[in-house]
């Protein structure tokens, strides 16, 4: 082996590392947001139907970043836009909370809504190219970390808030995060076919072709599922199997837990038997879990199903983001943005649709439905083949 090939080979392997480091500050910043909800009703003296209204700022501004990020990635490459971004969205945390009125909280959520949406895609997109220089699968493990960062953030941020109080919390996260992104943006891989006179031009059109609308729609079907457990399986524990508060809470917990678990896991898996495989498998499992917590007699039960659940769930938009990043004809960052903005369109959607549904026809049914869109992604698992090219020297 060649010196230059050694360099090059330590400097994928450091942005391997580097990369988990830019999903984790973007799954701790959204953890640490999730305890600052509550006290925006009371220090805004405002409504829950309000703070919904708001909260849905931060996934509008997603969506919309979204859109424009993969002209952005492949004018600039990955590694600035990423950087650019988190930064950019450790501020707005700080200001989000720190804003004094409703009407600078309004455009400051939106834009950090924007930053987490943008950084999302473009860490993404510097995933798939460490994937290529190590001729190896990272990306069920990099979402791992994100899982890890939500989970701190989610622990931590409640104690600093009801230790030392909201402020303190908005600005040790954003402290944090930016140490954390201070120690990994110099070490994240460049895409080489990136120069800076693309800069001069930057265009962006959506990508041509079904395939990659495939993926997209594959990745929406299995975030619904994923949504349907984060906003529905408490109350539907509590309203239809008759568990008390503590118990209801335990099947998100689970079911984020054994996600968390398998993503780590997710990468050895993928190597040794494909993404296809890997993807069928992982969305029979997910909807084998769905099935049996809409028809379990017991919330027990219905708990260890939703487990079940998450660990086949856990693969599958790592692996969908990886086929877009290396969909034949497509740039990286302009297949990525599509899919991550049609798959996180069902989290602006899902919630209020599902219990739109649940009201009328109960939760049991509704959750055996969502089943049935785990099966359809098993069934275009071969869509995801792309995936492998990654995980080859030639690509």
């Amino acid at each position: 082996m060649t010196a230059t090939a050694l360099i090059d080979e330590g400097a994928a392997a450091r942005g391997r590392y580097a990369v988990a480091a830019m999903f984790w500050v973007n799954g701790f910043l959204m953890g640490s947001w999730a305890p600052q909800i509550p006290f925006m009703l009371s220090r805004h003296q405002i409504t829950e139907t309000t703070l919904g209204m708001l909260i849905l700022l931060i996934g509008a501004g997603a969506i919309a970043a979204m859109t424009g990020t993969g002209w952005l990635i492949n004018a600039y490459g990955s590694r600035k836009v990423s950087a650019a971004f988190a930064v950019a969205g450790c501020a707005l945390f700080a200001l989000v909370v720190l804003a004094p009125t409703i009407p600078l909280a309004i455009p400051a959520l939106a834009l950090m809504g924007a930053c987490i949406g943008a950084m999302d895609v473009a860490m993404n997109a510097n995933a798939v190219e460490v994937e290529r220089r190590l001729n190896a699968a990272i990306m069920s493990a990099s979402h791992g970390f994100w899982s890890l960062g939500g989970f701190i953030g989610g622990a931590a941020g409640g104690w600093l808030i009801s230790n030392f109080g909201v402020a303190a919390e908005a600005l040790s996260v954003a402290g944090a995060s930016l140490l954390v992104l201070l120690a990994a943006v110099p070490f994240l891989v460049t895409e080489a076919h990136h120069q800076e006179a693309q800069a001069a031009k930057p265009s962006y059109a959506w990508p041509k072709g079904a395939a990659i609308y495939v993926i997209g729609f594959m990745a929406l079907f299995c975030m619904i599922p994923e949504g349907a457990v984060l906003d529905w399986a408490a109350l539907y524990l509590g309203k239809e199997l008759g568990a008390d508060i503590a118990v209801s809470g335990l099947a998100f917990a689970l079911f984020s837990g054994a996600m968390a678990i398998m993503r780590f896991l997710g990468d050895a898996v993928r190597n040794r038997f494909g993404a296809g495989p890997t993807m069928r498998a992982s969305a029979l499992v997910a909807a084998a879990g769905m099935l049996a917590g809409g028809l379990a007699p017991s919330a027990p039960l219905a708990i260890a199903a939703f487990a079940l659940a998450g660990l086949g769930i856990a693969n599958t938009v790592p692996i969908a983001f990886s086929a877009a990043g290396n969909q034949p004809g497509v740039s990286p960052g302009a297949g990525i943005s599509a899919v991550t903005m049609i798959g996180y369109s069902g989290i602006l959607v899902a919630p209020t649709s599902i219990g739109f549904v649940a009201e009328r026809i109960g939760f049991r049914v509704t959750f055996v439905a969502l089943a049935l869109l785990l099966v359809a992604v098993a069934t275009l698992s071969g869509r995801v083949a792309a995936a492998d090219r990654g995980n080859l020297a030639a690509a």
